[in-house]
């Protein structure tokens, strides 16, 4: 019985993330795009939340969400208020509440996306250090497809409008120690959530990227 309910909640999860990318894309792309870009914060709250009720039961799961949350944060806050690691850039509003610059959300974003590209690298591979170089490679490419349409959607800029070298350089850096955790505290994800979460993401931005014309003229 307790195998079902977990499965039920797993399934409920998975249909409601679908639900609310799937009416995301449509709603920023042909509905009133700046209603759905402002209801992002709720979005990307509700993913964190379902993330971590499918998975704080999991061995290790806090210790990795935890550690990625307060580290993703120190980074971030670093970058804005300094120009270290990542570079100089600035949160737009887009995203919510802020500590020292940084929406809170940033931090949830980052455990969102250690979790899931570890748990996808997981599956692939074996050993630790192919499942490390997957985990990194995914972190990268879903940045590297955001960065060009964050300043659009009012989530961050960099100086210039553009990303630097050092932005994708910091992000290996600091997503380096986390990937290794994840798999060193051996932190085994008994669902597939994470993989349809990632996967959304990544279908998301890569629609909006496609279609980063229409949604400068949009927004």
């Amino acid at each position: 019985m307790k195998l079902k309910q977990l499965l039920d909640v797993q399934l409920i999860a998975i249909a409601i993330i679908w639900l609310f990318h799937v009416s995301g894309i449509i709603g920023i792309l042909y509905g009133n795009s700046q209603w759905f870009v402002a209801a992002t914060p709720l979005n990307l709250s509700l993913c964190f939340f379902l993330l971590l009720l499918v998975s704080w039961k999991t061995p290790g799961f806090v210790k990795i969400a935890f550690m990625s949350f307060m580290v993703g944060m120190l980074a971030e806050i670093l970058g804005v208020n300094f120009g270290y690691i990542f570079g100089f850039y600035q949160y737009g509003e887009a995203l919510g509440w802020k500590l020292f610059g940084v929406p809170l959300l940033i931090g949830a974003n980052w455990t969102i996306l250690t979790v899931c590209s570890a748990a996808i690298a997981a599956q692939l591979y074996d050993h630790l250090i192919p499942r490390i170089i997957i985990g990194l490679g995914l972190m990268l490419l879903l940045d590297f497809m955001i960065e060009p349409i964050a300043p659009i959607l009012d989530f961050w800029e960099f100086e210039g409008g553009i990303a630097p070298t050092q932005n994708y350089i910091g992000w290996f850096l600091v997503a380096l120690p986390l990937q290794f955790l994840f798999h060193y505290w051996k932190v085994e994800l008994k669902h597939w959530f994470a993989h349809h979460l990632f996967l959304l993401q990544l279908l998301f931005f890569m629609i909006l990227l496609l279609q980063i014309n229409t949604l400068q003229n949009l927004l």
